[in-house]
């Protein structure tokens, strides 16, 4: 079924149960434990989500980017690693933000 193909009810019926199960998972968090200190364990393991989810969301635009069809690119691959190797060798996020984008404009120049 499309949403072209559903009907108004049903519309809003999934944005209000999306809506409501959105806002349980946030409270159950911040509400219910937001005033409470947390375990050192989970602690431990929340230090890791941004290490966890940025490359999550990072590969399927560097192997399947849009812009070439979802076709692999060797100007994205390099721009990646020049990232990765920047930031793992300088620890400045800023510095290997601008490598990337240098090797990705420069090599997009290049390559054609």
């Amino acid at each position: 079924m499309s949403l072209a193909d559903m009907d108004r009810g049903t519309l809003w019926l999934v944005i209000l149960g999306l809506a409501l199960g959105s806002f349980a998972l946030r409270f159950a968090f911040l509400g219910v434990i937001g005033n409470r200190p947390l375990p050192e364990w989970v602690l431990r393991h929340l230090r890791y989500t941004a290490v966890a989810v940025l490359p999550a969301l990072v590969a399927p635009l560097v192997l399947w980017p849009g812009a070439t069809g979802g076709e692999t690119d060797p100007a994205r691959l390099a721009a990646a690693f020049a990232t990765i190797a920047v930031g793992y060798f300088t620890r400045n996020v800023l510095a290997a933000i601008g490598a990337g984008a240098a090797t990705l404009w420069a090599l997009l120049y290049l390559l054609g």
